[in-house]
């Protein structure tokens, strides 16, 4: 399946499926799923990364019990929109991806995500630096996840 922009998605989505988030780390991969009726993003867990295979089969294994129709990775853009070697690692990594599964994937610029999330946890939900650790990833996940069902929803009220 190709690349597709955000506005495009609904178009490859069958009824009842569903879009994953995922937020691409160097040491975690934090996922987060969407409702049927692509409204609501829910932090889902955070996969400890080791190679690419063990990571790719657990991710295929939760596309296929979520009924995932398409995949929405951030895309680690820097401050001055350029793409560093953070952005070439997360656009190899759904190349390695697009040969094990034939879903349409989308990138989102998914700067200050972290950020966003963290302020959030200290400030409303007063979580420990330990347990902010433990989810961070995965609700910056469902963060990426609902800025990119907002646009998909503008694109299709159009």
């Amino acid at each position: 399946m190709p690349i597709v922009e955000p506005t495009q998605l609904h178009l490859h989505l069958q009824p009842g499926q569903r879009l994953m988030g995922i937020d691409l780390g160097s040491k975690t991969i934090g996922l987060a799923v969407c409702d049927a009726g692509l409204m609501v993003a829910s932090p889902l867990e955070t996969i400890k990364r080791t190679r690419f295979s063990v990571d790719a089969a657990a991710l295929v294994r939760l596309l296929g019990e979520y009924r995932i129709g398409a995949l929405i990775i951030g895309l680690p853009i820097n401050m001055d929109g350029s793409e560093g070697p953070r952005c070439q690692s997360t656009r190899q990594f759904a190349a390695n991806l697009m040969q094990l599964v034939d879903l349409p994937i989308t990138f989102w610029d998914e700067r200050l995500s972290t950020a966003a999330v963290e302020r959030v946890l200290i400030d409303e939900a007063d979580l420990s630096r330990k347990r902010r650790g433990e989810v961070i990833d995965k609700m910056a996940a469902a963060y990426i996840l609902q800025g990119a069902l907002e646009r998909v929803r503008a694109a299709t009220a159009t």
